[in-house]
């Protein structure tokens, strides 16, 4: 698979040609960042960009389109990468070159994704009044379904507290508060605002030319007024004095999530070293946290770790009977310190390069598992090939794992347990 960059139109597009795949997939990425401002407003924005364009004005005739391209599939949605915000739109189609039929749908494919993005369908310099409404009704159900996910509520929660004074607490969904006072006219002004100073990353893998991807870029997605704009985000945090938030609701299974600051980040040396030492720790079913906490103690439906790899922080959940909230905290403190000190093999380090390095083959072998390995480098500047990583990780010794877990600090603890032990 070979890799070509260049700029166009301000859009810095990353061509994989190869021939592995008989599809095309093109994958947008607008990324701003993550402010409390608009927030919800941009959440909305790319349900209501897929329901229809100028050339095609409804979500029946995106849908049409899509069929002419042989099937093609169209999806979009909002993530946070660190106190990164990043829309992302993906189209996938058949390549011409594997079909009878020699219509240019790789350009087609273009043009429809542009439509979508830079040719939105408007009433009066707004979106389509009826179109906001239901999207605002959709998003709201969205923002409950949250609430009614546990674990994902536990997630959202443990943000805001351990980062309460940091973007990164700011959920990406948005605020259910703000959608009564959302208007067309709003969201259509935060849509111009995201156009405008968004850094735009198009990735396009497939059996295709770089110089065919330029033609189709400086043809179909000329940017309006384009300024990009520069932003540092805050990465760093000193743990403040460990903290334990409880909260009370009604739940069958209490939610155990703390986190701590690990001092790395994406990009940096330690970082492979680091990662090593939380699949260690919870990242893999060898794990001390799975071993020890879930299977061994019987404490946990499930306990695992993860990585923030963009915000320097590392987030546990378990999922535990609420009378063993004090047994189940000991035992995760005694496996980092295990972690820490050592106490793990060479074999267990083999294991866990073996996890990692299947890991990455497996997300290597769709499309979009590969745009995303690559994206990671464009967001810290420090670009990293999947053949890179998997080096790098090889490359971990003991005592990098030792030096990197060293540095992690335990900061939050967020306990959502029932209502019936609220004095607990």
């Amino acid at each position: 698979m070979i890799l070509q960059t260049f700029t166009s139109n301000t859009i810095q597009s990353h061509v994989f040609t190869t021939k592995t795949y008989k599809t095309n997939t093109i994958i947008l990425q607008l990324r701003t960042p993550l402010t409390r401002e608009h927030i919800t407003e941009k959440a909305l924005l790319p349900s209501i960009l897929e329901r229809g364009t100028e050339h095609f004005p409804t979500r029946a005739h995106v849908q049409a389109a899509l069929e002419d391209l042989y099937g093609a599939s169209l999806t979009a949605d909002v993530v946070k990468k660190g106190e990164h915000h990043v829309t992302t739109f993906r189209l996938e189609a058949a390549n011409e070159k594997f079909l009878t039929d020699a219509e240019p749908l790789t350009e087609r494919a273009f043009q429809l994704l542009a439509s979508v993005l830079l040719h939105p369908n408007l009433e009066e310099n707004a979106f389509p009044s009826t179109s906001v409404e239901e999207e605002k009704r959709s998003h709201r159900q969205q923002l409950r379904a949250v609430y009614d996910d546990k674990m994902r509520y536990a997630n959202k929660r443990l943000a805001e507290e351990m980062c309460r004074n940091e973007a990164y607490s700011i959920p990406v969904l948005g605020y259910e508060e703000d959608l009564e006072q959302l208007s067309p006219e709003s969201i259509y002004h935060a849509y111009t605002e995201l156009i405008r100073s968004a850094h735009w990353d198009l990735y396009v893998v497939g059996d295709i030319e770089p110089e065919d991807v330029r033609s189709y870029v400086e043809k179909y997605m000329k940017l309006p007024a384009a300024e990009p704009a520069d932003y540092t985000p805050d990465v760093y945090a000193n743990a403040e004095e460990s903290r334990v938030v409880k909260e009370a609701q009604q739940v069958q299974q209490s939610k155990l999530h703390i986190g701590y600051r690990t001092g790395t980040v994406f990009g940096e040396p330690d970082y492979f070293a680091l990662q090593t030492a939380n699949t260690l720790f919870g990242g893999a079913p060898h794990s001390k946290l799975f071993v020890n906490v879930r299977e061994k103690a019987s404490l946990a439906y499930y306990a695992a770790s993860r990585l923030e790899s963009h915000k320097g922080i590392m987030i546990v959940m378990a999922g535990i009977d609420e009378s063993d909230y004090d047994q189940a905290v000991q035992i995760i403190d005694k496996q980092l310190e295990a972690v820490q000190a050592g106490d793990f093999t060479d074999e267990d380090i083999d294991q866990t390069k073996a996890v990692l390095k299947n890991q990455i083959l497996e997300t290597l072998d769709v499309p979009r598992g590969r745009v995303e390995l690559e994206y990671q480098g464009v967001l810290t500047g420090h670009p990293v090939s999947a053949e890179q990583w998997m080096l790098e990780i090889d490359k971990v010794t003991k005592e990098d794992i030792v030096r990197a877990a060293g540095r992690i600090v335990k900061d939050t603890t967020y306990f959502l347990h029932g209502k019936e032990h609220e004095s607990a």
